[in-house]
């Protein structure tokens, strides 16, 4: 239902809109939902790949001996978290329902009532009415938003987690909590009810992943070593600084995707508006968390660059419709400067994140979704209205901070009981022998820089055995010889 005013005002209404091209170029309507669809298909195509991004990154910035537990956890949790939402946890979002959630639509049952399909179809799916697109695309694009959600509580909890309680727990997550939370907030739910706005998911995938993740790291304590006996703070440095690197532009890269992509449709000016914001943001976040980090330290972190960069993206999130590129190149600029203050702050409380996940992604979120409150202008979207700076009151503020609050007090208490139950039935924590040898070799009997297996002097590999009858002598010394 939000979403669904969402786009109508961006472009004065997508029907409006399909009317008026077809009229006036003729193009046949069959083509424009092609065309749509091929849109979200590659936007969500770059959402999914998102997930490399995140292994990468959290893979640079934790140490080589966790590599492939690491990149072992973002890859399958892609698969369990899929199909737990394809199973679930789309039909609790999405389905006609309730203010709490959809009912029914489990593994995409239920008809698709898009426009596509004519005014006379009737379906299960309202809340995605607004959207031209086949119900499969609507499915496709929403399942990896669904995974990045899981994929940031990875980081968080890296290096001391078992295997099988995150992926667990990434299953709960995806298959309930999120998308009843998405319920409340694409889904037609109480929040989109009372006035709260997110274009593309500040609070539903960034905030509602840090709460998680914040959860998560809270039960399972600190690394070992991570503080002294005094409670001092104990640097522990990333192994590799290229695939932190490189895992940064993936996710800079997926989330013109992420955001352009959530208008569903291949709206032109709604496209410009969504790219050129969420790129002055992101950017806008590379230099307030340069800046502050050396003020503070005379260095220049390139982690706290790509956290300042994936601040911003997270803070324009959810008000990249609906504010201008000036505010938001202010947004971005405070979430990049907030990154730095949180990981200080997180620190010094010792809250253990290897990454930084809860400073980008449950601070960044939360400023993102408070954002809309403070700078949206009805120019762009009507039904959103002016938010506090731009002469409309406190009224939208006030129900972006309830979206805030609801979510973090029931995301925060669903996880904090997920993991304690998981926990008592199987464990959360790796032994400290295993967490001290790594959990490569304990867990994934693999290691990502493995030393060569042969000796100075032995053979680089084992011939097999050769037919050596009617060879000459000499040439069966040679092929002895090796």
């Amino acid at each position: 239902m939000i979403r669904r005013h969402v786009v109508a005002a961006l472009a004065a209404g997508f029907a409006l809109f399909y009317a008026h091209t077809a009229m006036a170029t003729g193009l046949d309507p069959t083509l424009k939902v092609m065309l749509d669809t091929v849109w979200v298909v590659i936007c969500g195509a770059l959402v999914f790949f998102m997930n490399a991004g995140f292994a990468l990154l959290e893979t640079g910035l934790c140490r080589s001996k966790n590599a492939v537990s690491i990149l072992a956890k973002n890859f399958t949790v892609a698969a369990f978290a899929g199909l737990g939402f394809y199973a679930l946890g789309f039909g609790l979002m999405f389905a006609d329902g309730n203010a709490f959630a959809g009912l029914g639509g489990a593994f995409l049952t239920g008809a698709d009532n898009s426009p596509a399909m004519g005014d006379a179809y009737k379906g299960l799916f309202s809340s995605l009415n607004w959207a031209g697109v086949p119900l499969e695309a609507k499915f496709f694009f929403q399942a990896c938003f669904a995974m990045t959600a899981a994929s940031i509580v990875s980081g968080a909890v890296a290096e001391r987690i078992r295997f099988g309680a995150y992926i667990l727990f990434s299953l709960v997550l995806v298959t309930l909590v999120y998308p009843i939370v998405g319920h409340w907030i694409w889904g037609g739910g109480f929040l989109a009810k009372s006035g709260f706005w997110d274009f593309a998911g500040s609070t539903q995938v960034h905030s509602l992943g840090g709460w998680a993740a914040l959860a998560g790291a809270l039960m399972l304590g600190a690394r070992r070593g991570k503080y002294d006996a005094d409670g001092k703070i104990r640097p522990i440095p990333g192994h590799n600084m290229s695939l932190a690197t490189l895992g940064g532009f993936i996710l800079w890269l997926g989330w013109f995707g992420f955001n352009a992509g959530s208008t569903m449709a291949a709206d032109a000016t709604a496209i410009a508006h969504v790219a050129m914001t969420t790129l002055i943001a992101s950017m806008a976040g590379v230099v307030g968390a340069l800046l502050l980090n050396y003020f503070r330290t005379k260095t220049f972190d390139l982690s706290m660059m790509i956290n300042g960069a994936l601040a911003g993206l997270v803070g324009i999130t959810a008000p990249c419709a609906f504010v201008s590129s000036q505010s938001a190149l202010i947004i971005g600029f405070i979430a990049g400067i907030l990154a730095v203050f949180a990981v200080v702050l997180f620190d010094r409380v010792k809250v253990d994140d290897p990454v930084g996940a809860i400073s980008v992604h449950l601070v960044g979120g939360v400023w993102g979704t408070l954002a809309v409150g403070f700078f949206a202008e009805a120019r762009f979207v009507a039904d959103v209205g002016n938010g506090l700076f731009f002469g409309g009151g406190i009224q939208l503020l006030e129900a972006q901070a309830l979206g805030v609050v609801t979510t973090g007090t029931f995301v925060l208490t669903f996880s904090f009981a997920t993991w304690w139950l998981i926990d008592k039935v199987i464990g959360l924590r790796v032994s400290e022998e295993d967490e001290y040898m790594g959990l490569d070799r304990a867990e994934m009997g693999l290691e990502a820089y493995a030393a060569d297996p042969f000796k100075v002097g032995e053979p680089a590999r084992v011939l097999p055995e050769l037919d050596l009858e009617g060879i000459s002598l000499e040439a069966r010394e040679s092929v002895a010889e090796g």
